[in-house]
């Protein structure tokens, strides 16, 4: 084909293509701007099933808009948080189930497929794990223990001992780095607050920061997750209590945080026992997706790039509690498992309003929780 016919070719397909990255690399070749990046050449979707002691392993076909059953991987404990190193190689799988420990599964970059390679102790059951940005260290969150450790990883990606344990408020429940991967926060589900800790890269050790805590309101709040937007100026907080959604301002050079909004993810009307459980932005970072456990829902929510407000849409219907989800990377679909459905929706993402579909849906294992998609290229 003469080259100005397949680079017209390009454009055409880049205009409509399912997967981002893979129309701006064919637009790079073609003398568009920006980086030339792999085409993304499938994508495949992982969901921890507690009870059945396994992870389920899905094709996401864009086009069809639907989850194609790929793999069933056994693990002999009770699979629950899960994370991916920052090459996305390999997954990491907490057991909470005693003997305690983290299983690191690798991703096959041709299909997609795990296979196990190693695990290690676990200080404790814990409630979440994160690796930090170089891949060299693994936190974790322990809910029952009150604490929060660090792991080693090796040059190969295979999790080390414990080095570090640090005691929290009552019922630590989620770690993470912020980008710059100088300061890691903990939430004290128990406590009402928000631990910031300084990181050392070098030696994997963590540190109390000044100010140590940031308390959140009101008291039995129950702050759970949280994330980080991509400027770092912002942090989103949801409470596990009263499904609350905080939105806080984020001082990136002493790892501080300052309240600025609170949201509910709860539906109008709602008289139960509120119960909310994740929270993710989309890739462009315009939307904040939750999702609530008692209502079965998931809230919508557009996201101020000027100020990090957030302005509610709504909320619709997905598996019955919902206690963990993610968006694809081409922010076109959204996967929410239903830990007492046993099953996994699709939701197609609507363009031009960001709001969650009417899903497809298929079977997981028993008391599925956790959902990572991972892009091979």
């Amino acid at each position: 084909m003469p080259l100005r016919s397949a680079c017209t070719t390009a454009r055409r397909r880049a205009a409509w293509c399912l997967a981002p990255i893979a129309g701006a690399a064919l637009l790079a070749s073609c003398g568009g701007s920006g980086p030339l990046a792999p085409p993304v050449t499938g994508t495949r979707v992982y969901v921890s099933n507690a009870d059945s002691q396994d992870l389920s392993v899905y094709t996401l076909d864009r086009a069809a808009g639907v989850l194609r059953p790929l793999q069933t991987v056994p693990l002999g404990g009770q699979a629950m948080p899960m994370a991916l190193s920052p090459d996305k190689r390999t997954l990491y799988v907490a057991l909470r189930s005693q003997p305690y420990r983290v299983v690191s599964l690798a991703i096959d970059p041709a299909n997609g497929t795990l296979t196990k390679r190693g695990e290690a102790p676990l200080a404790d059951s814990m409630a979440n794990i994160d690796t930090d940005a170089t891949g060299r260290w693994l936190f974790a969150a322990s809910y029952g223990g009150h604490k929060i450790t660090v792991n080693s990883i090796g040059a190969d990606g295979l999790p080390g001992p414990v080095v570090q344990t640090l005691a929290t408020a009552p019922n630590a429940h989620a770690i993470h780095a912020d980008a710059a991967n100088r300061y890691v926060f903990a939430t004290s589900l128990g406590g009402d607050n928000l631990s910031s800790w300084k990181f050392d890269a070098t030696t994997g050790r963590l540190t109390a920061n000044d100010p140590a805590l940031t308390t959140v309101a009101p008291e039995k709040s129950g702050p759970r997750h949280f994330v980080w937007d991509k400027s770092q100026r912002y942090l989103y907080l949801l409470d596990e209590l009263d499904a609350a959604l905080h939105t806080m301002e984020y001082d990136a050079t002493r790892g501080t945080l300052r309240a600025v909004q609170r949201s509910t993810t709860l539906p109008a009307g709602f008289t139960g026992k509120p119960w909310a459980a994740d929270l993710h932005l989309s890739p462009d970072g315009r939307t904040l997706y939750a999702s609530e456990r008692t209502s079965s829902t998931l809230s919508t929510f557009r996201v101020n790039a000027d100020n990090g407000q957030l302005t509610p849409l709504g909320q619709v219907p997905t598996e019955k509690t919902p206690r963990g989800f993610a968006v694809d990377s081409s922010g076109r679909f959204l996967v929410a498992a239903g830990q007492d459905s046993h099953s996994v929706s699709l939701h197609p993402i609507d363009p031009s309003t960001g709001v969650p579909g009417t899903p497809t849906r298929v079977a997981a294992g028993k008391n599925p929780n956790w959902v990572e998609i991972v892009d091979l290229h």
